[in-house]
């Protein structure tokens, strides 16, 4: 036994996973699809040059279920431990931006469908692409990703693995122009396995051991408390933290926000850097989207001479909360002694509200991105 098989086991042994037949059932067959895919010649071997035809992409896997449930923490195991060069993990709001982006260059002074050209760059040097949070809320995703995603499979011969908190079917569900998704799920049912992570077990929470969402006053035993909710949810090693990854998100229009610790889903913000600069909804939303799980270092509590700051930090809670974020904080104050005065003061109460909601079990217990609203 080896590959995921031989890790999953493992961790079940060390005690750092419970036994689940749900995550059982997807490891087995991940393992099946990692030697299928090790079973393939490296392209330019003597081997691959040797093959009468070149070999069809081999099916995929589609894995759902609500937050917590271990689909990351499977995806990150398919990939560490799959033995072949040609592989490749993002997140599926990362992948779609770099689609459009690409869609425009190739769109530039040329003529006929782009799409081809697009999917032969995406996948060179690729044989299996690993998607996390597979998520469609707005039309122009919608629109492109049947022949997309066909092109891929089919013409290029890559091997989708991709996580999402819901079924196919559900996929862009109410969104405009909808008949026009309605491929892209069958291509679904046609080319990937579809698997079930819905069990009654939250792991994700249940790592979290009660540790509270707020933590105030500011000082070393409120920082102390966010960096165990981060390693708790990364199983990074504390005493690695000056080495926990960092990121470059795109929150469009050519912008891009760095993200000084982002690690399986989770980011850490300060207040300062989200609040304090000139920032706006499509930033607050990039995020929303990228990430389930956030944590924002340093909330002052706010006087009058900061109600832009207190203003942002409205926008930025009503992002999270929609998207069903899971938000944990050093904080001056309690959320309803936050901003008590000065432009704002008493709409800040709805947000304050809010806050106290996150921090309950119910909001806890909810999917990341359960609630969004499809978008045009």
């Amino acid at each position: 036994m080896s590959g995921i098989l031989a890790r999953y086991y493992a961790l079940i042994e060390a005690g750092e996973l419970k036994a689940d037949p749900d995550q059982r059932a997807a490891v087995t067959r991940l393992a099946r699809l990692q030697t299928d895919l090790e079973a393939v010649p490296k392209r330019g071997s003597v081997l691959w040059r040797a093959l009468t035809r070149k070999p069809d992409s081999i099916e995929g896997v589609y894995m759902w279920g609500g937050v917590g449930r271990g689909k990351s923490m499977l995806m990150d195991l398919f990939i560490e431990t799959l033995a072949i060069d040609r592989k490749r993990r993002v997140h599926f709001h990362a992948f779609m931006q770099e689609v459009h982006a690409l869609l425009r260059e190739v769109r530039k002074g040329k003529t006929g469908d782009p799409i081809p050209l697009v999917a032969r760059q995406l996948a060179e040097g690729i044989r299996c692409l690993a998607f996390d949070e597979m998520v469609v809320n707005n039309s122009a995703d919608a629109m492109i990703m049947s022949r997309l995603f066909r092109a891929l499979i089919e013409d290029e011969g890559v091997t989708v693995v991709t996580t999402s908190n819901r079924p196919p079917h559900d996929l862009y569900k109410d969104g405009l122009n909808r008949e026009h998704f309605l491929p892209f799920i069958d291509l679904i049912w046609e080319r990937l396995e579809v698997m079930s992570l819905n069990g009654p077990t939250d792991y994700r929470l249940d790592r979290l051991g009660g540790i509270d969402c707020w933590h105030t006053p500011l000082g070393d035993a409120a920082t102390a408390q966010v960096r165990e909710v981060f390693f708790r949810l990364t199983d990074y090693k504390p005493e690695d933290a000056e080495h926990v990854p960092s990121a470059e998100l795109d929150v469009g229009g050519g912008r891009m926000l760095h993200v000084p610790k982002s690690l399986k889903g989770v980011g850490v913000f300060s207040f300062k850097k989200l609040c304090g600069e000139a920032r706006g909804v499509p930033d607050y939303l990039a995020i929303a989207r990228v990430y389930h799980s956030v944590i924002i270092v340093g909330i002052p509590q706010m006087g009058k001479d900061m109600r832009n700051e207190a203003a942002r930090f409205v926008t930025l809670i009503d992002a999270l909360y929609e998207h069903r974020v899971k938000l944990f904080a050093t904080a001056a104050a309690q959320p309803d002694d936050l901003y008590i005065e000065g432009d704002g003061a008493f709409e800040f109460e709805r947000t304050a509200s809010r806050l106290m909601e996150m921090g309950s079990d119910e909001y806890m217990a909810l999917g990341h991105g359960e609630q969004e609203t499809v978008r045009d």
